[in-house]
């Protein structure tokens, strides 16, 4: 009727128009930089993350480790709705075509060693975790689940709250450090199962983000989830994807694939770990998300 109509009229002037993500979205004024630009790439946070990685191919994946952490798996064309309790999304859009994504968010990440440093005051500098881990044989059965927000996928728990177990009179601040890094590795390997029995294998791992860094967390990253970790030159993947998005627009790159050559190997971690060691880990991971 007459009113659904107004409604239908008022909503498409209010709503913007969808458009690609390498597409003309105006200009900035020239008051802001003495000089008009062209706004040429418009992408969401972790899908621009996605493009600076160049997972432009179906099964290429990349998880970035900042105050939470993020997984992107290209799934090409096809939707794909998870059975396991992860996130169907769209990676991004050019030329009208759409290429979606399979998501697994972590809350909490670097802003656990942002609570040991500011709160807990075990440490002034978040690079020191990876001296202070390395001088420790293992983890002595410590595990921390920072459920200090809820957990998020594939549990979806906003009433979790965090958990320290295994605690002996020899636990200390460094154990706890440790626990606390650890438990970054553990919650990628709870979405990467997900992901698994959804039919989805990751075969390599591109990594970014303040936390890959440290070399020692990328090596039991790698480890954990037993597959390989390449973490590139430029970190600064999601200002990077946004820009590759407009370099595409106007011509400076020609294709995905002419893209994809500017993506650099910094350094590749391998699985070195035991399957018998993986194993105890992980089952010590998992009696202390049960608590």
């Amino acid at each position: 009727d007459d009113k659904i109509l107004n409604l239908l009229k008022i909503k498409k002037h209010i709503l913007p128009e969808v458009k690609d993500c390498a597409d003309d979205y105006g200009s900035t004024h020239s008051s802001i930089t003495g000089k008009s630009i062209s706004i040429s790439g418009v992408v969401g946070d972790q899908q621009s993350a996605t493009i600076g990685q160049c997972c432009f191919e179906p099964g290429s994946l990349k998880s970035t480790y900042g105050t939470g952490a993020f997984v992107l798996l290209n799934t090409g064309n096809k939707i794909i709705y998870s059975k396991n309790r992860l996130l169907t999304t769209i990676a991004y859009r050019i030329k009208g075509k759409t290429t979606y994504a399979m998501e697994g968010s972590i809350f909490i990440a670097g802003a656990g060693v942002q609570w040991l440093r500011d709160r807990m005051k075990f440490f002034k500098k978040a690079p020191e975790t990876e001296k202070i881990i390395k001088s420790l044989k293992n983890n002595s059965d410590v595990y921390l689940v920072p459920a200090f927000t809820g957990l998020g996928a594939p549990y979806w728990d906003s009433n979790s709250r965090g958990v320290l177990s295994g605690l002996t009179r020899d636990t200390g601040p460094k154990e706890i450090i440790r626990a606390t890094v650890e438990s970054v590795a553990y919650q990628t390997h709870d979405l990467f199962e997900a992901m698994k029995h959804d039919g989805l294998r990751p075969r390599l791992v591109k990594v970014d983000g303040g936390m890959v860094m440290n070399n020692w967390f990328s090596q039991f990253l790698s480890d954990v989830v037993n597959v390989g970790v390449l973490r590139p030159k430029v970190q600064e993947t999601t200002a990077l994807g946004a820009a590759f998005m407009a370099g595409l627009q106007i011509g400076v790159y020609k294709s995905l694939s002419d893209i994809s050559k500017n993506w650099a190997l910094d350094k590749k971690f391998s699985p070195k770990m035991k399957n018998n060691n993986r194993a105890k880990l992980l089952k010590g991971w998992s009696k202390a998300i049960r608590r």
